[in-house]
């Protein structure tokens, strides 16, 4: 899986009219960011596929890769390390020498969307490249969702019923061809400020994956 193959990721993609104006005008205030759609980030084989919410305004929007620049990744990076699935602790730039290990990283929302509140329609739009992301996963492969919309995401691509799988931290629920969905708040920084989601909380997630699926030795990619 390649993040320039258009059915999982089109960069040029402005199906949805209220993100591409969004875009245009954030790159008119921020030159020097990437303000475009955001691609998966990580080993394009991997077992492990998290799924987030759509880009920062600061973060993924402005360095083009998913939780890097912005609070929401500090916690999600440093975990990954910690557990095995990465080289190094934290993502700073798309440049830094950052590798996953069977592990690979997008969003429901590919947009940064304004005040990083997608539109239902925006969410539907652009299911379809998480649809064609999740049917490449291997089987057996487990999924982190942040979130609810993120969890919904995952259910609508799969074409599953919503109410069948409710959301909540540290639900697990067993879908299509083995796939194991796991569901976490969001590390986002109202919610580890707040204390709705610790680092204690989020480690136990990871716990959770790290018995079902193991970080290789050496990385078949790094950033896609």
């Amino acid at each position: 899986m390649s993040a320039t193959n258009t059915s999982v990721f089109n960069p040029d993609c402005k199906d949805c009219p209220r993100l591409s104006s969004f875009l245009v005008q954030t790159g008119q205030k921020y030159p020097d960011y990437h303000c475009a759609p955001v691609a998966p980030f990580g080993d394009p084989g991997g077992q492990l596929l998290i799924v987030g919410l759509a880009p920062g305004m600061h973060g993924a929007n402005a360095t083009g890769r998913p939780f890097t620049g912005d609070y929401a990744g500090i916690l999600l990076y440093r975990t990954l390390f910690e557990f095995g699935f990465s080289n190094r602790p934290e993502s700073t730039a798309n440049d830094d020498g950052l590798v996953l290990y069977n592990c690979r990283i997008t969003n429901a929302v590919k947009c940064l969307p304004p005040q990083n509140k997608p539109r239902p329609d925006e969410i539907r739009q652009c299911n379809r490249y998480l649809k064609n992301e999740l049917a490449q996963l291997p089987g057996g492969s487990i999924i982190i969702g942040l979130g609810k919309i993120a969890h919904d995401a995952v259910l609508r691509a799969l074409g599953l019923r919503l109410a069948s799988y409710p959301f909540g931290h540290g639900h697990n629920y067993r879908l299509t061809e083995g796939k194991l969905l796991v569901d976490s708040y969001h590390c986002s920084r109202y919610n580890t400020q707040t204390r709705r989601l610790t680092g204690e909380m989020f480690t136990g997630i990871f716990q959770r994956v790290s018995e079902l699926v193991e970080p290789r030795p050496v990385p078949l990619s790094g950033a896609s």
